[in-house]
């Protein structure tokens, strides 16, 4: 009884020191695993995380990784369950919330890695393939996105259907974007042939395709970037 007693109390000094560094001064000088050290904290009552932490920062190759690893992912590594992966869960539910609020406020979509912030939270982690696109008036401003739910192929991606939710809004651009569930964004032919027959279509209705994006819930391929686009 006194060894656990002794035990926990080292734990709740240790997870009192962790948070009082981070009031202090952030996260400066903070390794990456504990930052998920402390996030596992949240949801786990008098118990040292950092093992689960460390593991995690290796599975996952990093911070980020672990960040966007969904919670079937996370309770992979051992001792880590829905309970503790709790601080995890939240701060991804909180980044989507305000990465989305964001673009809701008028922020201007001038990059790829911007437009996949948005999309990863709004389609990257969903189990089926979902087919978006992102409204743009001329200053780059996001005035309405539509997704859809189906696999994205030149034979079922009709450019009257894409473009209709461009022309009623008014869009000068339009974004294309899909997700992979497979977690490898590598565009497939199809994929490069829908693109090049959407960016036609556009050109001939005066709103141009300014992007494709392949998401997953951790990167994604710019099909502009790739050269499929030239604009």
């Amino acid at each position: 009884m006194a060894a656990a007693a002794v035990k926990m109390n080292k734990n709740e000094g240790h997870r009192k020191r962790l948070r009082e560094r981070f009031l202090q001064s952030g996260l400066d000088g903070f390794l990456d695993y504990e930052i998920i050290e402390l996030l596992l904290t949240l949801g786990t009552p008098r118990k040292d995380c950092k093992q689960e932490a460390k593991l995690a920062i290796g599975k996952f190759k990093g911070l980020n990784g672990v960040l966007d690893a969904t919670l079937e992912e996370l309770q992979q590594i051992k001792g880590i369950g829905p309970s503790n992966a709790f601080g995890i869960k939240l701060i991804q539910a909180v980044s989507g919330r305000y990465a989305c609020e964001n673009i809701s406020n008028g922020v201007s979509l001038d990059s790829p890695q911007l437009i996949f912030e948005y999309l990863k939270q709004r389609i990257g982690k969903e189990k089926k393939e979902h087919f978006t696109i992102l409204c743009i008036d001329t200053r780059n401003k996001l005035i309405v996105d539509d997704v859809s739910v189906g696999t994205l192929n030149a034979s079922l991606v009709h450019p009257r259907e894409v473009f209709k939710r461009a022309v009623l809004n008014n869009a000068a651009h339009v974004v294309i974007a899909h997700n992979h569930p497979s977690g490898d964004p590598t565009p497939s032919a199809d994929d490069v042939i829908t693109t090049r027959r959407l960016v036609e279509a556009g050109k001939i209705l005066g709103i141009s395709v300014i992007d494709h994006l392949i998401v997953t819930h951790s990167e994604y391929i710019s099909l502009k970037e790739k050269g499929v686009i030239n604009n």
